[in-house]
């Protein structure tokens, strides 16, 4: 199995490479040179096995002989012992024909263990083969961070700088990446958006210099084997639900685009998935998107669900390299001028193509409060924001989704924030045992402007101490 830059000029690499490079150095993300199948025989013969077990035979094929079997089945083992729920995301009927699919059961309590346990044990494995170190940079809305420094904290060949958009986090976001006491971790709060954030990693990568320096690596969503560990839970779910003899449908809350990405990957695969319904809130480019085929730039505006608050959705890329028939200059050209001229357009036969699976829509503050105290009444099941929006998505487009199924990702745990929960139905969630004194522990971060210059010595001075 071989990765290539969705802009068509870095060199190919194997699946350790691509993990350990992250961003491709022309500035693009990695795909698979070819997609890899599960047959309907596969599909079947998956039914019954633990999340683990499905785990180990949808990403051995994109792993290729990059790792051995039985390191790569350990790796899967010990990532999955982790979660706080058996069945690792459990499923739940919320009415006829639609599923709620809780991905918060792992240690930071959003969707983003899922794939990042797997990738902090991936990084550890092939540095240590390697003999090497390496240095993460990420940026984050909010989940990303803390699950990223949970998965490499106390790891011996990563340091790991994460930035964050101060002040645009939950307090239980913050806090989870704010209290983590490891030396190798190290939380920087960005006078800026989370879209400042995400340009500020990128800047530091395409710096040749300070990349080789620093010897740079990348977990967030721009990661190839982020998108694999997610395509899992997409397959896990179709499965349990009746794949390959039934279709199924999804309704998936996003900003960046790689969650939904890795659905779109799952249904590449042969997964009979009908159509992937997307949610936004008030910074909506991607549902704007879908109504017209023009991704057109707006000022990012702080809502309820803050993991979402993002214009640049960076993972879009990666489905745009399909839609221009793999051809990375078109990709490279079109983005360039998307930086430029903050905006661009699809063809109407892209923009067809694209909506026979896909589709979107946005959804309020005011309705994503609804909708959380309409289900609390009505099940007695309590959804932070960002699965409300997921929730309200499925209803509002599950017409198109015929007779099939539609699962709504719960991708984070109502107690990361507690505030619009308690303004939608008068309760507080609390945090699960593990994290209850979360509040309470001391918090350990730097402030800094938004200047590439004044990041990028703070990461080398730190890293000399």
């Amino acid at each position: 199995m071989r990765y290539i830059s969705t802009r068509g000029q870095a060199p190919v690499l194997p699946f350790d490479d691509a993990v350990l490079a992250g961003l491709a150095t022309d500035g693009g993300l990695y795909v698979p040179e070819t997609w890899p199948t599960l047959s309907a025989a596969d599909l079947r013969a998956m039914r019954g096995l633990s999340y683990a077990e499905i785990a180990k035979r949808v990403i051995r094929p994109f792993v290729g002989e990059t790792v051995a079997p039985a390191d790569l089945d350990r790796i899967i083992d010990e990532t999955y012992g982790t979660f706080s729920h058996r069945a690792v995301v459990p499923m739940k009927e919320l009415d006829q024909n639609l599923w709620l699919l809780e991905l918060f059961h792992g240690p930071t309590l959003a969707f983003k263990d899922v794939a990042l346990q797997f990738l902090g044990r991936l990084f550890d494995h092939l540095l240590a083969q390697r003999g090497e170190r390496v240095t993460i940079v990420g940026a984050t809305s909010g989940d990303t961070g803390s699950a990223a420094m949970e998965a490499c904290r106390d790891r011996s060949a990563i340091d790991i700088f994460i930035l964050f958009p101060e002040g645009r986090t939950s307090e239980v976001q913050r806090r989870q990446m704010t209290t983590i006491d490891a030396a190798n971790v190290h939380a920087l709060s960005l006078q800026g958006t989370f879209d400042d954030c995400q340009d500020m990693v990128k800047a530091m990568f395409n710096d040749a210099d300070f990349r080789k320096r620093m010897n740079l690596s990348a977990v967030n969503s721009i990661n190839w084997a982020r998108v694999v560990a997610q395509i899992v839970y997409y397959v896990s779910s179709a499965v349990a639900l009746g794949a390959p003899d039934r279709s199924v449908s999804f309704s998936v809350p996003t900003g960046n685009f790689g969650n939904v990405f890795a659905a779109y990957g799952a249904k590449r695969m042969g997964v009979p998935i009908d159509k992937l319904f997307v949610g936004t809130n008030r910074n909506d480019i991607l549902a704007r998107f879908f109504e017209s085929g023009a991704m057109t730039m707006a000022a990012v505006e702080p809502s309820l669900s803050p993991s979402m608050d993002i214009q640049v959705s960076s993972n879009f890329e990666r489905l745009l390299f399909d839609l221009y028939g793999r051809d990375g200059a078109a990709v490279a050209d079109t983005l360039t001028r998307f930086r430029q001229e903050g905006t661009f357009s699809v063809s109407e036969n892209a923009l067809n193509s694209v909506r026979e699976t896909f589709d979107g829509t946005r959804v309020s503050d005011e309705e994503t409060l609804a909708v959380i105290k309409k289900l609390h009444e009505g099940t007695g099941e309590i959804l932070d924001p960002h699965s409300a929006i997921a929730v309200e998505t499925a209803e509002r487009l599950r017409h198109l989704a015929g007779t099939s199924p539609v699962v709504a990702l719960a991708c984070a745990h109502p107690a990361k924030f507690p505030d619009a929960v308690e303004r939608a139905v008068g309760l507080r969630p609390a945090l699960p045992g593990r994290l209850a004194d979360l509040l309470d522990r001391a918090e350990r971060q730097t402030s800094l402007p938004n200047d590439l210059k004044t990041v990028q010595d703070h990461i080398e001075e730190t890293l000399k101490r």
